[in-house]
This record gives C-alpha cells, structure tokens and sequence, in this order.
C-alpha cells in the first residue's frame, strides 16, 4: 500500500510542470557549468604545456647557439653535460648525423615514428630510461642543423599529462555531482510543491462533497505556501459568511413576503366567494394595492441597493451642501415626529460640502431620521447634527434617546432584511440601514454607532479625501462609549 502511495506521488512529481521547469533550469545550468569547466580545463592544459614547450625551445636555443659557436664538438659536450646533471633528468636529448646514426644523447636511436620530420612532435620510446615501468609520453622539438645533423630535443610529459587528467576527472566528478544534487534537490522541491498543492485540491474537493466547513491545513513554516493557505482559509471564510447571509437574507425575504401574499389571497378568495358589494370590493383592491405596493417596496429597495454597491450612481457625483440636504429631511419628517409625540431638532452649520449623489444622501438621512422616530422613546427627543470637524471630516449625526441598540448587534443591523425584532410583525423591511451603508461605501464615508446614554447616536461621517470605497469594520472604545464604525 505505502509502495503504491510513493509511485502515485513519484509519476504526480514528473508530471508536474515545476518539475519540467526544474529540469529545464537544470539543464540551462549545466550548459553553462559545463562550459565553464570546459574553458577553465582548456585554458589550464594549454598553459601547462605551453609551460613545458617554452622551456624546451628555450633549451634548444642554447644548444643552437653552442652549435653555432663551437661546432659539432661544443655542442656534443653540452649534451654531455645536460645528461649528468641531475636537473636535467626528465629531459631527452638526441644528435644524429644524417643518416640518423647516434652521435650523442641519452637517446640511443631515433624514433622510427618521427622519420625526417621537424618541429613539435609526441611520441613514444620502450626503454630510453633503465629504470622506466612503460612507456612514458614525450615531446620533443626536432631540428636539422647546417651540417645535416638532427637534433632532437624534448621531455617526458607524463607528469603533464596526469596532472591534465586529474582535472579532467576532477571536473567530470563536479559537473556529475553538481547535476545529481540538482536533480534530487529539483524532485524534493517539486514533491513539496505538488504536496503543498495537492493539500489545497483535497480540501477544495472535501468543500465540493460536503460543504464550506474544511479548511486548507497549515503547517506552521510561515512560508509563501502557508500565507497562501491562509488566504484561502480567509476567503473561505467570507464565503461561508456570504453564504450564510445569503440563506438569512433568503429567510426573511420569504417571511417578509409571505404575510402580503398570504393576506391578498385570502381577501381575493374570500371576494371570490361572496356576493359582490362595491364598497367592500372598493375596500378590498385598496387593501390589495396597498400590500402590493409594500412587496413592490421590498423589491425597489433591494434594486437600489444593489445599484448602488454596483457603483452604477456614480455619474452623478457633484459638490453637495449636505447641511441643506439634512435640513430639508428634517423639515420632511417633522410631521411624522410630531404624530408620534417626538421633538425633531437641527442643528449644524450653514454650509458643509462633500462630493457625492445628492439623492443618495438624501435618502440615507432620510432611513437614519426615520429609524430615530421609529425606534426611539415615544415623546422622546431626537437631535439632527452637521458639522465639520477640525480633522476636515464631513459629519451628519442623528441621536435619539430610546432604547438604542445593544452592541452585540451593531453590525448585524445593517445587513439585508435584518430585524432586532425577530417576530418582524412591525412595520419594514429591514433593508433601511443596508440603504445607509451602501451609500456611505459609495461615497468612500463610514458609518459610527455610539450609546447616547440613553438611546444612539448615528453618525454618517465624509472624508476629507474620498479614496476609499472599500467597507472597513471596526470597534474601539471611546470615553467609556461603545463604538462601531462601519
């Protein structure tokens, strides 16, 4: 079984596409390591024996001068002299006459393999030295001087040439070493990658299978692998959050949805039944109308919120008083406070601008003034602020001084269709607040809930710079106040 397991990772290895780029980088390496090796190998065996064939022609000059200073005889007597010397010992030294008969030397007959021929020449002699195992390699410079005479001049190389040889070896050893280290490292690499990668497929496939509960595992190194797998834990995460959100938002819609639909089927099927009467028909379309018209709310509000994250509202982004907008709010639902026994106050500046869609803004006043009626202490006091403040941030605060919102549900609240009365048998639809946030991420503002001490404060704050459209979610604790910002 383990066997089996190691041949399906090994073949999952060499199919990998790191792997085939591993091989590729190593053979580009190699190329060059190999060339390398090559020119320094070159390089170091020319030197060595050009070395060795300066020192001979340097010797065979001195014998040239001999010759043509002192005759036959002078040079046979250096010849002589070389031989016994001791430092001289590795040196081949050969005069023939010109029928190549020995003269003088401590080579006794020339080289059948060299003839006549002139000039640098390798060869081989059984025997030139008495104590000699084989027959060493030799080079030699050949000369004919004006007499006819040959002299032959030369060295034994095997010690050059073993030294040769033992960097040749040595570089074949480093370039095999050198490619056998990159080939294991280039499979562990790629077998940790393809690991790595094939953790994520597993848990991509369990989430397929069974849901969005799994997680990629992580183990601990902190590497690029594992900030990768925590991203996609992260991801996951928010999708598991969206889904849920999702199925609630589904929830609700059906709930919310079902009361209307329920109660005009049974006014029309009761109609259905009954003899006709004008009035009560009259009464009926009414009733009818009316909750159609709600559903159709639901509806045009989903819509627009959903135009509204789509950026769609854009365009018609201009230089807007929001302290006229939020007055003109205020004097829009000063009625509806007044019905219900609240004093509806403004206050604020003559003049704050910020850039943005006047309606938008308009309407996210509108659903946080609406909410402080709504929810607020019947008889109660709710107080419209705007002021910029010294930081240059635009700020549209609504207070109230009712019961508030406990703080475990701030950001719940401005979800879709989220209720803090779970029942939902009151009035709305739960998708005012999710209108707010919308507009403010649009406008690149935040929205901060803090306790009124009674009841809440709503603040919709602008910006200097409206950089950012992305949604920032953050709690801090100010002054003893709980603060959420959205």
């Amino acid at each position: 079984m383990a066997l089996g397991i190691a041949s399906v990772h090994l073949a999952k290895t060499l199919r990998s596409s790191t792997f085939k780029l591993a091989l590729i980088a190593i053979g580009i390496f190699g190329a060059i390591v190999l060339t390398l090796f090559s020119y320094v190998y070159l390089s170091t065996a020319y030197y060595v024996r050009g070395r060795s064939d300066s020192a001979l022609t340097a010797e065979q000059a001195i014998l040239q001068r001999t010759y043509d200073r002192a005759g036959r005889g002078g040079l046979i007597a250096i010849i002589q002299q070389r031989i016994s010397d001791e430092h001289f010992q590795n040196s081949l030294y050969l005069l023939a006459d010109p029928s190549y008969s020995f003269i003088a030397g401590n080579l006794k007959v020339w080289p059948s393999d060299l003839g006549g021929s002139e000039g640098w020449q390798n060869f081989h002699v059984q025997g030139w030295k008495a104590d000699a195992a084989h027959q060493p390699m030799l080079r030699a410079a050949l000369k004919t001087l004006s007499n006819g005479d040959h002299l032959l001049v030369g060295k034994d190389i095997d010690d050059l040439d073993a030294f040769t040889g033992k960097i040749k070896a040595a570089f074949i050893f480093v370039i095999a070493l050198i490619f056998l280290l990159a080939g294991v490292a280039s499979v562990l690499v790629t077998r940790r990658t393809v690991g790595r990668i094939e953790a994520i497929n597993t848990t991509s496939r369990a989430i397929m299978q069974s849901g969005l509960d799994k997680r990629i595992p992580l183990r601990g190194t902190n590497d690029e692998w594992d900030r990768v797998a925590e991203n996609l834990n992260s991801m996951l995460d928010c999708i598991e959050t969206l889904m849920r959100e999702v199925k609630q938002v589904t929830d609700n819609v059906a709930h919310d949805l079902r009361t209307p639909l329920a109660r005009m089927r049974g006014r029309l099927e009761k109609a259905y039944h009954c003899r006709r009467d004008s009035e009560e028909d009259q009464a009926l379309i009414g009733d009818t109308i009316a909750n159609l018209d709600g559903v159709l709310r639901i509806f045009s509000s989903i819509t627009r919120i959903a135009q509204i994250e789509a950026k769609a509202q854009r365009v018609a982004f201009r230089t807007v008083n929001i302290a006229e907008i939020t007055r003109e709010t205020v004097e829009l639902y000063d009625a509806a406070a007044e019905e219900k026994g609240t004093h509806l106050s403004f206050v604020g500046d003559q003049r704050v601008c910020v850039t943005g869609d006047r309606d938008l803004i308009f309407d996210a006043v509108a659903n946080l003034v609406d909410n402080a009626i709504k929810h607020g202490r019947a008889g109660g006091h709710v107080t419209v602020e705007v002021v910029e403040s010294s930081d240059g941030d635009a700020i549209i605060s609504v207070a109230d001084d009712g019961p508030g919102i406990p703080a475990a549900e701030h950001l719940n609240v401005f979800k879709r269709f989220y209720r803090l009365e779970r029942s939902r048998r009151t009035a709305g639809n739960g998708l005012g607040l999710s209108l707010v946030a919308a507009v403010a991420r649009l406008h690149g503002a935040h929205i901060e809930m803090l306790d009124n001490l009674p009841g809440l404060k709503l603040r919709l704050v602008f910006p200097p710079n409206l950089v950012s459209l992305s949604q920032t979610v953050m709690q801090a604790t100010n002054g003893g106040q709980q603060i959420t910002k959205i």
